[in-house]
């Protein structure tokens, strides 16, 4: 069910994209581990796409190479936002086009504030999502605002990852195990809040380990076993799939 994007080889790629985001072809490493073996898949603007999978499956690696971090090593395939080839950019100019990644550890800057934290992220001008608006958003990051950004709870430590990313004023969000520690009462606050943003045509790309609630929230889902995509569909296909989920992701 692997899915390649139509792109035309005598054709110019950005104008030929398929879907908002694109990652076609690739290939990853970290050392010796060939961990992501030619993996391609679309994701449409506005959409929620589960990006699912067992452990070492290599979900996380997929977000870091499409957020061009250092590592992985990407050695092969072009990744597309939006007609921007990603695929030649550094992560802070992947940042800059619109790439916003939250990551499993959150990040959160040790000394800074929670507005410290925000401001710090605006590589410009923010146009949408300004620290007011954030606050509007999370209001117990603005309750907090002068509070030390690591001495937040967990859950508002998600919270403010995630509003460091929009401070960029970003196209795609990609998350990496967002629920991971946190009581379902602050999922539920979370998902609530991914809904909202959805709302505001932002694209998201979740990798979550409680795979049922990210389905349940996705459009889409792509499965991951072993660097390869075994499906590609909706998330609903993979609910009603009891085979498919077994063998796949556990459930």
């Amino acid at each position: 069910m692997n899915v390649k994007p139509d792109f035309s080889k005598n054709a110019n790629l950005a104008a030929t994209a398929p879907a908002f985001l694109s990652v076609y072809d690739m290939h990853a490493y970290y050392g010796e581990s060939y961990i992501i073996q030619g993996i391609s898949f679309n994701v449409h603007e506005g959409e929620i796409l589960a990006l699912l999978g067992r452990n070492g499956a290599g979900k996380t690696t997929t977000l870091r190479g499409i957020a061009r971090m250092d590592d992985p090593q990407v050695t092969h395939g072009e990744i597309w936002l939006d007609h921007q080839h990603l695929h030649t950019m550094k992560s802070h100019q992947a940042a800059k086009a619109g790439i916003g990644l939250v990551p499993e550890d959150r990040s959160i800057i040790p000394g800074l504030t929670v507005e410290e934290n925000l401001q710090l992220a605006q590589i410009s001008e923010p146009v949408g999502w300004t620290i007011d608006r954030l606050y509007d958003l999370f209001p117990r990051l603005g309750e907090r605002a002068k509070q030390e950004g690591v001495t937040l709870s967990g859950g508002e430590q998600q919270m403010l990852s995630i509003a460091r990313a929009l401070a960029r004023d970003i196209k795609v969000l990609l998350l990496d195990e967002p629920y991971e520690g946190l009581a379902p009462v602050i999922v539920d606050e979370i998902e609530k809040t991914l809904i909202h943003i959805k709302e505001q045509g932002i694209t998201t790309v979740i990798v979550e380990q409680n795979a049922v609630r990210a389905l349940e929230l996705a459009d889409r889902s792509v499965i991951l076993d072993t660097g390869s995509i075994v499906f590609d569909g909706s998330a609903a296909e993979v609910l009603e799939n009891a085979e498919l989920r077994a063998e796949y992701l556990a459930i």
